[in-house]
Formats: C-alpha cells, structure tokens, sequence
C-alpha cells in the first residue's frame, strides 16, 4: 500500500529562502533600531511573518513601542523586500533531488500538497517553475492558527481530499513536525536537531521515494501489529 498523499513544507524542503527572510528582517530590524543576526533568525523558522515580527520586537524590548497598525507596517515593508529578492530565484534554487522526487511520486500516482505559512509561496513555486507540480497548496492568509497548530496539514489533506493517517508530512523546523504529529499524519523531519519526527533524515537528497515507501510499509506493520 502506498501513502494517498505526501504533503511539504516549503522553505528548507523544496528550497531555502532563509537567507532571503534573514536579511530583509535584519534590514527592518534595523530600521527600528534592532539588531538580529543569524543565531536569532533561527527562531523564526517556520512560524508566521506576525508571529516573528513580535519575537523581533520582544528581542530588542520595543513590543510596547508599535500598535497594531504600526506592526502591520513594519510586516508588510519586509515582505516588500523579501518578495523583491525572491527574482534571485530559479529552477537551479531547488533543493537537491526534490524535482526528481516530485515527478516520481507523480508517476506513482501519489498525489502532492503544499503546506507553507508564507503567503508568498505560489510566487516561490512559480519561480522555482514547480506550479505544476503540486496537486494543492493550502492558503496560508485563510490560517486562522499558525504552526506547530495542525491547521495547515489538515486544510492540505482536506484540499486533497484524503485521510491525514494515510499521508506523510515532511518538514525542516520543529513547530512543523509538532504540527503533522498532531494532524496524525507520518512526519519526515529534515536536519539536526528536530526531535519526535517518525523519520529524520540529514538533507533532501536522503529524501527518495524509496526511503519513502520503506518507511511507509515499515509504519504501516507497526500498527498492523499493535492492534
């Protein structure tokens, strides 16, 4: 049996856009007086563009200093400049084996979601020139709750129409494998330090639809045999 679905992060999984995130949030950052480096930026991995503008003002003590209004300024300055620095990238930004991976499970007949906090990636899709690649990509602006909440991969599932127990969900930051977990999907964590992912794996390029369906099967006679 295979999985009906195998839904994605995006930034650290199909590309890496973080460097473009650090530097427009350093520059707004800046632009208020704080300094943030590479360190700091870490903790934004994977948590919505409100969510990390209030660590940022937190960090350098001014989450007193701006209402609401003034944040949502600030929010959308650096998503100007991050949306200019995404023409930096191409097909070639794709993180290694993902294309091929993505047109394997096509021909397995394995369906594909998209399950990205950042309202900018269909642009980051359509660049990376992936669009047609993906069977559905869950709308980040409807979230009303943002990762490690499962809202997410559960509209992604419901998108595609199947059942999270019989997907897979693969991820590079922490609040994202606590939020497949809690979906009930399978979760895949890529990198060092990610902890209660089902399987972690060092880079995209262990990522094959092998490994894949190993880990499926494997999975799947486990629970076969605690029942």
């Amino acid at each position: 049996m295979k999985p009906q679905a195998i839904i994605f992060d995006l930034d650290g999984v199909i590309t890496d856009t973080a460097h473009l995130h650090f530097v427009a949030w350093r520059n707004v950052a800046a632009e208020v007086g704080i300094m943030i480096d590479e360190k700091f930026n870490a903790e934004l991995k994977g948590i919505s563009r409100m969510a990390s503008l209030e660590r940022i003002l937190r960090h350098g003590g001014k989450d007193a200093a701006f209402d609401l209004a003034a944040r949502e300024a600030l929010a959308r300055r650096k998503n100007a400049l991050y949306v200019d620095s995404l023409a930096q990238l191409t097909p070639q930004s794709v993180l290694p084996g993902m294309t091929s991976l993505l047109h394997t499970l096509k021909a397995q007949g394995i369906k594909t979601g998209l399950a990205s906090v950042s309202l900018n990636a269909p642009a980051i899709l359509t660049a990376l020139g992936l669009q047609s690649h993906f069977d559905f990509c869950a709308d980040a602006s409807r979230l009303q709750r943002s990762k490690p909440d499962p809202e997410i991969f559960l509209a992604a599932c419901k998108g595609l129409k199947v059942e999270p127990a019989r997907c897979i969900g693969i991820e590079d930051a922490q609040a994202g494998i606590e939020a497949i977990n809690a979906s009930g999907m399978l979760s895949v964590g890529i990198g060092v330090g990610l902890k209660q992912a089902d399987l972690l794996l060092d880079n995209t390029e262990q990522l094959t639809w092998p490994r894949l369906q190993a880990f499926w099967d494997q999975q799947q006679r486990a629970r076969a045999s605690s029942h």
